[in-house]
């Protein structure tokens, strides 16, 4: 008798694929949803390369929908470090109000870096902003004059690595808040965020283990997603997310 053509596995319909004669995860049928950015057109391959590197993914996206990440197109650059330095070990609508008040000195529709190395400390300081900061912004607006932060168009033409080796010589940007703008606002596929506390405990959570793997070893493991290493974050984030809604039984 002929093997059938068609299974369903964790919620998906695995598809009996003559080339490898293997089932692999039927996810072409997928809905296209609008999208921004490059998993557009790469959204269904991507899907079809994570449950195949890690079988654990198939439920968790069956669950979870397509990804919804939507890079900050308009955004460049410099904007995406300052307002990440101004969000640092804050809450969210503190660091947005400080925020507020700090774009409120100049003109809209964001500071300029010649505008904001001219205002006097005091100024600065009456926002929120703590003086860690403001030596933090003054020296990435520094960076901006000299080259250092490129523009969203000189930023397209270089590499992640590249990228980071650069911005994190910047005071107060380290390799994740740089890894968070080749995600959010440049758009890169293949970044997989291994110091991310959400990451590792989502990955925990997916493989139902004990503890979070070490970066190292979740580096190792997440070079099967390449290309698509950001989109395996993403999913992972939501497993982190799925974590925080299970009551612990008492």
């Amino acid at each position: 008798m002929a093997a059938a053509r068609k299974i369903k596995r964790a919620g998906l319909v695995w598809r009996l694929r003559a080339k490898s004669n293997k089932y692999q995860p039927d996810v072409l049928k997928w809905p296209v949803i609008p999208a921004a950015g490059w998993y557009k057109d790469s959204m269904k391959p991507a899907l079809s390369h994570l449950i195949a590197a890690e079988a654990a993914f198939a439920p968790l996206i069956a669950r979870i929908g397509p990804p919804r990440l939507r890079p900050e197109r308009g955004r460049s650059p410099y904007e995406a470090l300052l307002r990440a330095i101004t969000h640092q070990q804050l809450h969210g609508r503190a660091a947005e109000a400080i925020l507020g008040r700090f774009c409120a000195l100049y003109q809209p529709p964001f500071p300029h870096p010649e505008a904001v190395l001219a205002t006097p400390e005091a100024v600065l300081r009456a926002t929120g902003l703590s003086l860690s900061k403001i030596a933090a912004i003054r020296d990435l607006c520094a960076r901006v004059k000299d080259g250092t932060v490129p523009s969203r168009r000189l930023a397209t033409r270089l590499s992640d690595a590249a990228l980071i080796e650069r911005l994190t010589t910047i005071r107060g940007i380290g390799r994740w808040t740089v890894e968070m703008l080749l995600i959010f606002t440049l758009g890169r596929p293949d970044v997989l965020p291994v110091d991310d506390f959400g990451v590792r405990e989502g990955w925990r959570l997916l493989l139902g283990l004990t503890e979070q793997p070490k970066p190292r070893e979740l580096a190792a493991r997440g070079a099967a997603f390449a290309p698509y290493r950001s989109t395996a974050a993403w999913y992972l984030w939501r497993a982190a997310d799925e974590g925080k809604k299970i009551k612990p039984v008492v």
